[in-house]
């Protein structure tokens, strides 16, 4: 079997999950009566701190319906260029709402104050304005940069100065406070909306959490229903949503597994690779003269699955189904297709 460090939504369900699903109490969610559904969204509202939270199936999804519910048509998103929402949700922003983006070159992973106010565009005859800020935590295509929340926090000062909403992309938010041992409640304080995902790294086989006050998450709910993720018996994949949050505390065990890659990675010769802050590691095949295309091709045939994310970048991602034993075989796997690519 391969080892597969494509990402942390390859992760299969486990019994208890499964089990879960089987046995859910379930109900017509868009009418709101589905319980496992409603003890989903109360549990998720009350890890990160918020008045009330929807189940949405994606990630995408929830980002999505939060610009659409925080701006206006013609608004611009101010963001950095190599977030989530601006690379890899399919210019969603434009077509799903009619949002213009106007992106700066993130320090440190997030939007710095500095950065911000000089991006705000005030509303005139002539220019729409500016109608959101998005931030992300952990930043995926950075390397899984965990930003601490003071960074977090000075960025959506900044935003509301000039009254502007500020939503967090937090598809893998958990692994941002358990590297940084912040209370999540902390960490999306200042902040108008989050959303964080079931499917990442805790195990769940679909769905995220879109969370805010009571009134943002009313009118989600709308815009939901519009995006087609109105859902009917969703308990049964809410069920195992219930059990993923218990998996938060186990990131840390991904966190450790991504470290002893990276060091492993990094004394093998014509590789440089990124010290991860999470479950992320970047490696660069550059000074060995392999394009990343034929790196993961090669790594494949060795039975080690990573992903393509730059023209000399792969990324490999610890998960819930990787070992540490699979961490040591894998090095030892690259090591071959490395040399194999130098003769």
């Amino acid at each position: 079997m391969p080892i597969d460090l494509r990402s942390d939504t390859v992760t299969r369900p486990s019994d208890a999950m499964r089990d879960a699903a089987a046995a859910a109490d379930v109900g017509d969610d868009v009418y709101g009566e589905d319980p496992a559904v409603n003890e989903l969204e109360a549990a998720a509202a009350d890890r990160v701190g918020t008045e009330a939270a929807m189940f949405v199936p994606t990630g995408t999804m929830g980002n999505q319906i939060a610009a659409r519910v925080h701006a206006d048509r013609g608004e611009e998103v101010i963001l950095d260029r190599m977030a989530h929402i601006y690379d890899w949700e399919l210019g969603g922003l434009a077509q799903l709402s009619g949002l213009q983006t106007r992106s700066v070159d993130a320090v440190d992973a997030v939007p710095t104050p500095e950065q911000i106010h000089d991006a705000y565009v005030e509303e005139s005859l002539h220019r729409a304005g500016t109608g959101l800020v998005a931030l992300e935590n952990t930043h995926n295509a950075r390397g899984g940069v965990a930003v601490p929340p003071a960074a977090i926090s000075a960025a959506a000062d900044a935003a509301h100065s000039h009254d502007v909403p500020v939503h967090l992309d937090g598809a893998r938010l958990f692994n941002a406070c358990v590297a940084l041992d912040v209370d999540p409640a902390r960490m999306v304080r200042d902040v108008d909306s989050v959303l964080f995902c079931l499917s990442k790294g805790l195990g769940a086989p679909v769905g995220s959490i879109l969370a805010g006050d009571a009134a943002f998450v009313e009118e989600a709910r709308r815009v939901r229903k519009l995006f087609g993720g109105g859902m009917r018996q969703a308990g049964l994949i809410a069920a195992p949503g219930l059990l993923a949050l218990e998996n938060v505390d186990r990131l840390a065990v991904d966190h450790e597994n991504a470290a002893r890659f990276a060091a492993g990675l990094d004394g093998i010769e014509g590789l440089r690779v990124s010290d991860p802050d999470t479950n992320i590691v970047q490696v660069y095949t550059d000074e060995l003269g392999v394009d990343a295309e034929t790196f993961e091709a090669v790594c494949a045939e060795h039975g080690v699955l990573g992903g393509e994310h730059g023209e000399y970048l792969t990324r490999f991602c610890t998960n819930l189904d990787v070992t540490r034993e699979d961490v040591d075989v894998a090095v030892d796997r690259i090591a071959d297709v490395v040399a194999e690519l130098r003769d």
